[in-house]
């Protein structure tokens, strides 16, 4: 087992250019159960400072070799179980370094259903199939078939003797497997992505008419096309067929197992091409299927991992006494005003955009009242129904104060959640959504991972994918961007201390009830006091946790609290306070990190220290800067092709990005047009949540569709 490890740490060093010694120092820290956040941050020194990107995939990989050596172990089993394992067989199948490499190896002992070619055995004609393979020149096919008629064995001539022996040396060299080897290379390079619509759904199949009549290089097709594509397949609206040319694969063929020109030969070359055609290019599409597929759901689970990280690490207002609207036509706009904590202090409803003057007034006065009442520094609006009408009557009112419209998309999904009806039991939906877009303006990270990432509309065919591995992968990034932010202990919800490092759902819930119970923490060691929250727990989140005007200076800074002493230390040889340390920039210049390396604390952790003294507790996010859509456009039928608005990046894809400019219709800047160099991928321009200028191109009312700009020619 150990030698399997070290040939796993050398085999994904090789892969991410990396030192062995870093994979099995990283691997023996997950098998500790370290996170990825805290490998990354607080154990450096060991792994060589690998990132988190770097640590994650390492994972990720011992994580399928030990899926390859689990399967491998399998059939082992079952080869010495068959009796047939011998010492060659032994050394394939333990030398295998992928599944399908295993597979094929496996794939002549495998047990089948009763083929052609064990009903060719069963007739006895294996030893003429060897004949023919062996293409011996001057043996004759028909005389050696002779031999091997047997009407009581079901060969009532010579013909049926040969098909049958064909079908033995068709399933012989589909299953051998240089031959699959070489073949699989092939569909890799060459393979054709087709797809054609269903004779008589046609008109079912409307949304997929680009594809009716499609076909592609399938190793250069974006992910995108690939889902889409197998999406109308498996809605019964598209066949597809993924294929490389014919001739090319007989040709590979012909190479591997034709020895010359003889009736033997040409009798394997028939084998061959029906071999190809009945058993090899069936088995080699569908696992090109479900390579395709696979990459497919990689580039677009990335795709929305980096949107959602974009969307979490958004910058926050911070905390200011906020009014947010979630708006309405019929029903209101339903008000909740916040206090800078995010706890709700008030509601209430205004109808700003009623017929009624009468009550357009009355919404006026009270939101007048309301700003002087709670001391309220920003109001947010939902960009939903109503938003634009909404924002320009609040604007109107001059309170002096930011007016931001919030993307609300998933605030309904929170404001049903139980989350919610556990935080405001007594209020409705409305008062919880409400509750929720002013929250999101004051930090978008803390209200966000209440929410399914599915729900928030970043992604890209997001139910199309594994969604396993969406969910691991989304889970990573929450993980990653809470832990990279950090977390106030004595304030955070349940939900956001639940993707601290090493605690999860069960420890978020002690704490919080810790909390409520014994007031606020005072000091980092306090969180040992929590039920269940053992040395290791401690361990892997005290450094992420944080305590603003705790007992000790450094429990609002990411200094994990086991390099205490070492900061003290430092303190004592300055002869100064820890504070003064903590406050003194002059102090800190003084400090030689050299005298304080040792076997256990390297120069990345000293550096690391050094930064988070300088600012304590900082956040990586950046400043909040305010935005407002173009006045006097909020419909499509404002829209002319040539305006210039401003607008908010959405959602970023594989083929362009998605921009909100306040017509409750987000408009498409096609890859094309996003920059006026080539851009192949469209995050090396745009970012979600990233504030930009657009030109108007094409506007189709019909289908609701705005085509947009953002070179600099416009």
């Amino acid at each position: 087992m150990r030698e399997s490890s070290e040939s796993h740490y050398l085999a994904i060093a090789r892969e991410l250019g990396i030192r062995p010694q870093q994979v099995s120092s990283a691997a023996g820290l997950l098998a500790e159960g370290a996170t990825v956040p805290f490998i990354a941050r607080y154990r450096k020194e060991l792994t060589g400072s690998l990132d988190e990107v770097v640590v994650a995939a390492i994972r990720e990989r011992l994580s399928e070799l030990k899926a390859l050596d689990m399967r491998r172990e399998a059939v082992i089993r079952s080869l010495t179980e068959q009796g047939v394992l011998t010492e060659d067989l032994s050394a394939a199948v333990n030398g295998a370094r992928t599944l399908p490499e295993l597979e094929d190896i496996y794939l002549p002992y495998r047990p089948k259903r009763r083929t052609r070619a064990i009903m060719a055995r069963e007739k006895g004609l294996a030893p003429l199939a060897d004949v023919l393979f062996r293409q011996e020149i001057g043996t004759d096919p028909q005389a050696e078939a002779k031999a091997f008629v047997d009407p009581e064995k079901g060969v009532e001539n010579v013909e049926q003797a040969l098909a049958g022996a064909r079908d033995i040396v068709a399933e012989r060299i589909a299953e051998d497997a240089e031959v699959r080897a070489a073949l699989r290379a092939l569909f890799e390079k060459e393979a054709q992505l087709r797809s054609e619509v269903y004779t008589g759904a046609e008109e079912d199949a409307a949304t997929y008419r680009d594809y009716f009549n499609w076909q592609e290089k399938a190793a250069a097709a974006p992910s995108h096309r690939i889902l889409a594509i197998f999406r109308g397949n498996r809605e019964a609206l598209l066949k597809i067929s993924l294929r490389p040319p014919q001739d090319r694969a007989l040709a590979v063929l012909a190479g591997m197992v034709l020895q010359g020109k003889c009736p033997c030969a040409e009798q394997v070359a028939l084998a061959a091409e029906d071999g190809y055609k009945r058993l090899l290019t069936p088995s080699l599409e569908n696992e090109m299927k479900a390579a395709l597929k696979e990459r497919a759901d990689h580039g677009a689970i990335a795709v929305f991992a980096r949107n959602l990280r974009e969307l979490l690490m958004a910058p926050p207002l911070g905390g200011r006494r906020v009014l947010a609207i979630d708006p309405g036509y019929r029903t209101g706009g339903k008000v909740v005003c916040l206090d800078a904590q995010g706890a709700l202090l008030h509601h209430d409803v205004i109808y700003p955009a009623a017929s009624s003057e009468k009550k357009i007034e009355e919404a006026g006065r009270t939101l007048k009242s309301l700003a002087k009442r709670f001391g309220i520094e920003a109001i947010a609006i939902g960009n939903g129904t109503a938003s634009r009408e909404t924002e320009r009557f609040v604007r109107g009112l001059k309170l002096e104060m930011p007016v931001i419209v919030v993307n609300e998309s998933g605030a309904s999904v929170y404001s049903a959640s139980e989350a919610a009806r556990r935080e405001f039991p007594d209020h409705d939906v409305t008062v919880r959504g409400a509750v929720s877009i002013g929250r999101r303006l004051m930090d978008p990270l803390a209200e966000l991972v209440k929410i399914d990432p599915k729900s928030i509309g970043v992604g890209q065919y997001q139910h199309d994918v594994d969604q396993a591995k969406l969910k691991r992968k989304l889970d990573d990034v929450v993980e990653s961007c809470v832990n990279a932010v950090g977390v106030e202990v004595n304030t955070a919800s349940p939900e956001l201390l639940t993707f601290v490092s090493g605690l999860g759902p069960v420890l978020a819930a002690n704490m919080v009830a810790y909390r409520d119970k014994n007031g606020p923490f005072t000091r980092r060691t306090d969180l040992k006091q929590v039920p269940r929250l053992g040395a290791k727990a401690f361990e892997l989140s005290a450094g992420f946790l944080r305590i603003r005007g705790g007992a000790h200076p450094l429990d609002a800074s990411a200094v994990h609290p086991e390099r205490y002493a070492l900061v003290e230390r430092m303190a004592r040889d300055l002869g100064c306070s820890l504070e003064d340390l903590v406050r003194s920039g002059s102090l800190r210049e003084r400090i030689d990190l050299k005298r304080y390396a040792d076997g256990s604390v390297g120069m990345p952790t000293l550096k690391d220290i050094m930064a988070e003294l300088d600012k304590p507790g900082r956040d990586p996010r950046e400043s909040f800067e305010e935005f407002s859509f173009a006045e006097g456009v909020t419909g499509l039928d404002d829209l002319e092709p040539g305006m210039e608005l401003p607008g908010i990046v959405t959602n970023v894809t594989n083929f362009g990005a998605f921009v909100d400019i306040g017509v409750h219709q987000d408009g498409l800047v096609h890859i094309s047009q996003l920059a006026d160099r080539f851009v192949k991928d469209p995050h090396q321009v745009v970012s979600v949540g990233r504030q930009v200028r657009v030109k108007v191109l094409e506007v189709d009312r019909v289908r609701k569709r705005i085509s947009l700009s953002m070179k600099s020619s416009m």
